[in-house]
């Protein structure tokens, strides 16, 4: 048995349905079943007229300096009255009440600036709040992989929530993992990271590398078995998923060291 191998099945490393974390009408969708997206792509666009409206305003209060540039100018005439106005009472030219109001507009020219600076910060960041929510009218993929199948269609309205029908259903295949099932004599040899070689049911194809990612330390009770997951690369997807395989590992129960190559 050891020589021949052990029974196991090629799956994707995740399988994710995408589903929209806001309301709103699906406006477009960019992919279709089968297509291989990268992490980050665009896959679905809901309508954001307002939204993306609501976030060029933002932006242009955020860049808004004339609030700024018109308080510096009062700070600079106003100081400079009040220096005037300051050694002119200090020469009993005029008097402290004088002086004291010129102290006071200017103070409150620096004042009037500040809050230039702080609304121009708000501003900033509202731009940051209406941009973020306008992020989420985009559906992203999170990983690279493959589209399976397409739940929405354009002019359909999508909702959050865990009952809510998804939008698109991806699967990541780089890496592929490996179900293995080993019989309970094998429990405690199998470790993290030892080398195995997999043999997919397919015509016309070898073995290939994989490495051992995690050992399921619950034996089932019925069966006398337990799982040992495995990752395989899969750098040009193809190798498909659902294919049944034989797996084997460098010196379990006395199997040879395994003679795979991998994916080009």
């Amino acid at each position: 048995m050891a020589a021949a191998g052990f029974d196991c099945l090629i799956e994707p490393a995740q399988m994710v349905e995408l589903s929209s974390p806001v309301t709103g009408l699906l406006e477009r969708v960019t992919v279709r079943r089968g297509d291989k997206v990268a992490r980050g792509q665009l896959l679905a666009a809901l309508e954001s007229t307002a939204e993306q409206a609501s976030a060029e305003l933002a932006r242009y209060k955020s860049e808004q300096v004339g609030p700024s540039r018109l308080a510096e100018a009062k700070i600079e005439f106003s100081g400079r009255k009040f220096n005037r106005r300051r050694d002119m009472a200090a020469d009993k030219l005029l008097s402290a009440q004088d002086r004291d109001d010129a102290e006071a507009e200017y103070k409150q020219a620096q004042a009037e600036l500040q809050v230039a600076r702080e609304n121009r910060e708000a501003a900033r960041l509202e731009y940051r709040q209406q941009s973020g929510l306008l992020n989420l009218r985009s559906i992203r993929s999170p990983f690279d992989g493959v589209v399976v199948d397409q739940l929405a269609y354009p002019g359909e309205v999508v909702e959050p929530g865990a009952g809510k029908r998804a939008i698109l259903k991806l699967a990541q295949l780089d890496p592929l993992r490996i179900r293995v099932i080993l019989p309970m004599s094998a429990f405690g040899k199998p470790a993290v990271g030892m080398a195995a070689s997999v043999v997919p049911e397919l015509q016309g194809r070898g073995s290939y590398a994989a490495k051992v990612r995690m050992v399921d330390r619950i034996i089932d009770a019925a069966s006398g078995t337990f799982v040992v997951f495995l990752d395989m690369p899969n750098p040009r997807l193809d190798i498909p998923s659902g294919v049944k395989c034989r797996a084997s590992f460098a010196g379990l129960d006395g199997a040879p060291p395994p003679r795979s190559r991998p994916p080009a």
